[in-house]
């Protein structure tokens, strides 16, 4: 039996070895999962002119390279607003999409909240990189959720380049065209997966109009999960068994339409 293909795009802060490691072991050996790194990191700052199509030719460069004409894409936060943008111009090369809290969704009709948190980052801009990373983390849950306290040592070395990489995500999405209609003729099925801790502004939002957009949506909610402890690494056995029974309908559904 052939390999079930897809390719893993992490967020704005975490590596994709270390965010997707557990769940790469969980799927098991007959899952081909490639943990992408975001192009937006592989020099010190983000390349110039970088933006979400960056991210895609990055996509499709390593699907071509181990001859995948399709693929399953998977994307958690920045990762997910990227594979957003490649299905809305490359829906041929997707059998499925799944979206782990996705970061945005569009420049579309937001409610009141959502206006006003992403006026909260904005402001952030203008913070230090150790003020910026904490409200940024904070602006991501709900009120009341107790985030992890700084890393013994201090931060990692990979760290340091994400203020920026942050910075150049929140800048895109101000004017990146996110076509809507094009992801709405997306046909094939769309796993949404919510964090009952993150912030219902953003991502709780975020998924509620996607719902009203893809033809075959299908939400599933970790209540006592977040943005900042995402099930794909603390609960990796159980998403496994979600993204494996969400494949494998894809590419039923794919055969029968053949």
């Amino acid at each position: 039996m052939e390999r079930i293909r897809v390719i893993l795009l992490p967020g704005s802060v975490l590596p994709a070895q270390p965010a997707y490691g557990a769940l790469i072991e969980a799927l098991g050996p007959d899952v081909d999962a490639v943990a992408k790194g975001l192009e937006l990191y592989d020099g010190d700052e983000p390349p110039r002119g970088w933006s979400l199509d960056t991210e895609i030719q990055g996509i499709l460069r390593e699907a071509d390279a181990r001859g995948w004409e399709t693929f399953h894409l998977l994307g958690y936060s920045g990762g997910g607003a990227a594979a957003l943008a490649c299905t809305a111009k490359h829906p041929e090369r997707l059998l499925s999409l799944t979206l782990l809290e996705a970061a945005w969704a569009g420049n579309w009709d937001w409610s009141p909240a959502h206006v006003q948190l992403w006026k909260q980052y904005e402001l952030l801009e203008a913070l230090p990189p150790g003020e910026f990373m904490a409200g940024f983390m904070r602006l991501g849950v709900k009120p009341d959720v107790v985030l992890p306290p700084p890393r013994e040592g201090g931060p990692p070395p990979w760290m340091a380049k994400r203020p920026a990489g942050i910075r150049a995500f929140l800048q895109d999405f101000k004017t990146y065209d996110l076509d809507r209609a094009r992801l709405a003729a997306f046909e094939w099925p769309v796993l949404f997966v919510l964090g009952g801790l993150s912030n219902p502004d953003e991502y709780g939002e975020i998924a509620e109009r996607l719902s009203t957009v893809f033809p075959d949506f299908r939400l599933e909610v970790f209540e006592n999960r977040h943005h900042f402890d995402p099930p794909h690494r603390i609960e990796p056995e159980l998403l496994a068994g979600m993204l494996r029974e969400h494949w494998e309908r894809a590419q039923r559904t794919r055969g029968s339409r053949i």
